[in-house]
């Protein structure tokens, strides 16, 4: 034991050592690094959770050991099988807070479960001799420690080994625990390629842990775990959900290129992370979608699959992996050694294009070969997307090898006569002879800037330096061409620093920082200005354009007069930042396509043929308007079979309009036409009946004049698709209201995030019996992007009798083309119990919620609470006008939910804060504690917070 302690000693001193040199270099963010290269060039890696709790559940270590080693585990099971997935790395989670912290290698420290088979040696080896990295997965969090029941941390055998009383259960105890075996796995496993950190423990971060990694294994990555850690490699972006696509992981992603960033999702469609004894299915479509989307990104696809206790995978998943090993080869040039294009790299336009499809561009940065990736198909037989100025000399299919028809025109390459789709990712490869049509020396001011980020960065070539706005809004930015030119479209970079898909994560509110209405402005001497254009931009990553027909200006000047991002999410709110900004001046053009341009067809009345630079084949028809002696008609518009179809109309409308469209000779259809320019065409869709065969169609504008560019056909929407709207709802929790007839106060906003037009909006509560309304429908004809609707009710309870329990629906209803879709939200109500004076939920909207965040709970009252309360002053929750009748004593009954001890810090009026310590098990079963408490008559606040360590989740508080 003396040996013991003088070796722990002298290691101390060592280390000690190398704390003194690491804090003498302030930590900064390694974006790019040597040791980063293998993983740049990597597409995905396989995330193994696999210990002591992997079904069935082992509570000794040496019987688990047994099993696994009985079962038949090897190693090169687990390489091969990574290999099927086009992955580069492995990532071992056994080290795990919630797999009985089971140590896969024989450890000399003593603490918790360790094998005596070598384990982790074998699988590094393996790896090594397959080309596949293994990365070591290691927690920082003791709380799960009893969750079985049993105790899986021995705090007396550390403390033996250590010399010294050390609580494995509290984070500082596990804290040196875990440190030291971070040093054991650098000193044994040399062939090893890093640590993946979930999250950061304060004895880590105190004690220079990573530092000291830097300094001993330089090679090695570090992960870390929904965190931006500057001293990390990797950012781990774990298990987001709720996108529209769904598969569109990027969308709820933070970190900008060419920071590494890496997406940890489960593969498995339901289930644990590890395995719970099912074999739980996993969807393909789902699964390919990540993969590609990442890929286009620069993001690495981090795969969790679960091992059974021998090391097979459940019979499904290597069904998945079985089917990757034959889909992946034939586009393998397409997703390794690529970036995501339409970022810093260069690139295509990626994200939503013609007729539903969406997809991803990659890009071979040596080669310049761009890849398009349609993972969801149009409802056509083309692709249209933004060619970001590269002229494309050919394109062809990279499965089949087929040669493609294509053209280019107003800014548009069209993959043209696609009949071979694949089911989950179609992929073309295209040659082009670079870039063109840009201005380069454009000189950039803005009416604000954060310190060290000016508006030179937005024009200086560099994606890796930035514009920030420093919270201003409205804010404008000033390009000089330097002399009077003419300029057709400005291309925009945003920076990649938040999600483009409003959600909660762990949570956290998130929203997106980006433009949302801007204007656009024009001006030859920077004093007097025109106006150019106002708009929309979509909640987009990548390039996004704004058109501008053909300008002559020395100057453009771009206002944003707002950004996606709510107050709910105070990191995001206003933090809007650029990369660059570019102007255009022309586009390539090439062969003209399948659409049937306006200028090819029949004229009748006005109707003529002009010349308009931003639109496809360089001409529009303009004059449509009057009614029908006005017109377009064409003779042609051919389908294969009868049926319904979307008619996408490219029009230009300098003042609100509208446009009639009949077919064969039909009753007109019309649809509303919003206002624009005249010389920048958009789309608007109409549902048409077309015969199989030849149709002739026919269009004119029953209003304001309209120019008409191009029309297409494609099919309907799935009757499933309903167009990304954001309904906010108030109140936002259960109401519990006073015995007896009741008014409730209610407030809707819905504003349209998707680049769709719906027409007939109406938003509106929709009551239960016997309740009547004040207020009539908010309505609108038509919206489109970033559209606003929003009313005001009050819902009254039938008289002489309780609420009850109800639910008081508000409802959004709109057709898209010509189909009804609805989107709702809820207002709860519940009378409170008789032995309670007030009753709110945690999550009420009349709270204030500081850094906090609202999470789901499905045993919670309400099924939400309020999470991430403590840890600072901002992170906590306020409780303003707990009214009560009369001044005096009462009982505060606090619902919570908690894992292991932790304390509020309640305050009452603004006075003193009081503890309230508290413990449990699982952060998913509700407990309650009473505190007593002084109020005053009416109104009252309560706080709760802990400015400096973590609190226990809130729930709900009631006065008694």
């Amino acid at each position: 034991m003396a040996l013991r302690r003088l070796c722990a000693a002298v290691v101390a001193a060592l280390l000690a050592g190398l704390i003194t040199v690491a804090a003498s270099a302030p930590v900064q963010a390694e974006v790019q690094h040597p040791r980063q290269e293998w993983l740049r060039k990597s597409t995905a890696g396989l995330f193994l959770h696999w210990g002591m709790f992997t079904a069935p559940k082992h509570l000794d270590c040496a019987e688990w050991e047994r099993d696994v080693t009985g079962g038949g585990w090897t190693p090169d099971y687990w390489i091969d099988e990574a290999r099927k997935l086009g992955a580069s790395y492995v990532v071992l989670a056994t080290f795990h807070s919630r797999l009985g912290y089971a140590r896969p290698w024989p450890s000399k420290i003593p603490g918790s479960c360790a094998t005596q088979r070598d384990l982790l040696g074998e699988l590094t080896k393996a790896g090594k001799a397959k080309g596949v990295k293994v990365i070591l997965y290691m927690t920082d969090d003791p709380q799960w420690h009893s969750e079985q029941g049993v105790q899986m941390l021995d705090s007396a055998a550390y403390s033996a080994y250590k010399g010294e009383q050390v609580d494995l259960t509290t984070r500082e105890g596990f804290g040196k625990y875990s440190y030291d075996l971070f040093f054991e796995v650098m000193k044994n496993y040399h062939d090893l390629a890093g640590f993946w950190i979930d999250n950061d423990n304060e004895y880590w971060e105190r004690n220079k842990l990573y530092e000291q990694i830097r300094q001993l294994q330089p090679t090695w990555l570090l992960s870390n775990n929904n965190e931006d850690t500057p001293i990390m490699d990797t950012v781990s972006n774990e298990q987001k959900t709720g996108m529209f696509p769904s598969y569109d992981y990027p969308a709820a992603t933070f970190t900008p290129m060419p920071r590494l960033s890496e997406a940890c999702y489960k593969l498995p469609n339901t289930g644990d992370w590890w395995y719970d004894g099912g074999n739980h299915a996993v969807d393909t479509r789902l699964n390919t979608g990540r993969y590609i989307t990442n890929a286009g990104s620069s993001i690495k696809s981090l795969m969790a699959e679960t091992p059974m206790v021998n090391g097979k995978m459940p019979a499904q998943q290597e069904a998945y992996n079985n089917f990757m090993s034959t889909w992946v080869p034939p586009i393998q040039e397409s997703i390794q050694g690529v970036e995501g294009a339409g970022y810093l790299y260069g690139g295509m336009q990626p994200g939503f294009w013609n007729d539903g499809a969406h997809g991803v561009i990659t890009i071979n940065p040596s080669t310049g070969k761009q890849y398009v990736h349609v993972v969801t198909k149009p409802r056509a037989d083309f692709v249209r997307l933004r060619d970001n100025g590269y002229r494309v000399t050919g394109v062809k299919d990279l499965r089949t090898g087929e040669r493609m028809r294509f053209s280019q025109s107003a800014g548009h390459l069209t993959i043209q006569g696609i009949t071979k789709w694949d089911e989950y990712d179609t992929v073309f490869a295209v040659e082009t002879a670079g870039q063109q049509g840009f201005y380069t020396g454009v000189k950039a001011s803005a009416t604000s800037s954060e310190d060290g980020f000016p508006a030179s960065n937005l024009t200086d070539g560099s994606y890796e330096t930035y514009w920030d706005a420093n919270a201003a809004q409205p804010v404008s930015i000033s390009l000089d061409l330097g002399r009077r030119k003419q300029a057709a479209f400005l291309a925009i970079n945003q920076r990649e620093s938040s999600p483009t898909h409003a959600r909660v994560s762990f949570g956290r509110p998130e929203d997106s920082s980006r433009i949302k209405d801007y204007q656009l402005t024009a001006s030859d001497d920077g004093r007097d200005w025109w106006h150019v254009r106002t708009g929309a931009l979509p909640s987009a990553r990548g390039t996004q354009f704004i058109d501008i027909g053909s300008q002559q200006a020395r100057f453009l000047k771009l206002t944003v007069l707002n950004t996606w991002g709510g107050p709910q999410a105070p990191v995001y709110f206003k933090e809007l930042k650029i990369d660059e900004i570019r102007v255009g001046h022309s586009s390539p053009r090439g062969t003209q396509g399948n659409a049937l341009e306006a200028e090819d067809a029949s004229r009748s009345g006005s109707a003529r043929s002009e010349f308009c630079a931003a639109c496809s084949g360089t001409r529009q028809v303009t004059g449509l308007g009057g009614g029908e002696r006005n017109a377009v008609t064409y003779h042609d518009v051919s389908v294969a079979t009868a049926g319904t179809y979307s008619l996408q109309l490219d029009l230009t409308s300098a003042a609100a309009s509208s446009v009639s469209v009949s077919v064969n000779g039909g009753a007109p259809v019309s649809v509303a036409v919003p206002a624009d320019r005249a010389d920048v065409p958009d789309p608007t869709s109409v549902a048409v009946p077309l015969n199989a065969g030849r149709n002739t169609v026919k269009l004119f504008g029953t209003g304001k004049p309209l120019g008409l560019d191009r029309i297409s056909v494609g099919g309907l929407p799935p009757a499933n698709y309903t167009p990304k709207t954001t309904l906010t709802v108030t109140p936002h929790g259960v109401q519990w209201v006073a015995p007896g007839q009741q008014a409730v106060k209610i407030t809707a906003r819905l504003r349209l995030d998707a680049d769709d037009q719906i027409d007939n909006v109406s938003l509106a509560p929709v009551l239960p019996a016997g309740w009547t309304l004040t207020g009539a429908p908010a309505t609108r004809a038509s919206m489109r992007l970033a559209g606003l609707l929003e009313g005001t009710w009050t819902a009254t309870s039938p008289a002489g009798q309780d609420v009850g329990s109800v639910s008081i629906p508000v409802t959004a209803s709109f057709q898209l083309l010509s189909s009804g879709r609805k989107v709702s939200g809820t207002v709860p109500v519940r009378t409170r119990p008789a032995d309670r004076v007030f009753v709110r939920e945690a999550e009420d909207s009349a709270n204030s919620f500081g850094s906090t965040g609202l999470t789901s709970c499905g045993s919670c009252s309400g099924g939400e609470k309020v999470r991430n309360i403590g840890g600072s002053p901002d992170a906590s929750v306020t409780f303003p006008n707990v009214t009560v009748p009369v001044a005096g004593a009462y009982k505060m009954f606090i619902q919570f939910t908690v894992n292991g001890p932790r304390s509020y810090f309640v305050s009452v009026n603004g006075g003193a804060p009081v503890e309230v310590k508290l413990n449990g098990v699982g952060n998913n079963t509700p407990y309650v504690a009473e505190l007593p408490v002084t109020l005053n008559a009416g109104a009252n606040t309560i706080k709760f917070g802990n400015d400096n360590a973590g609190a226990p989740d809130l729930d709900q508080i009631a006065i008694a």
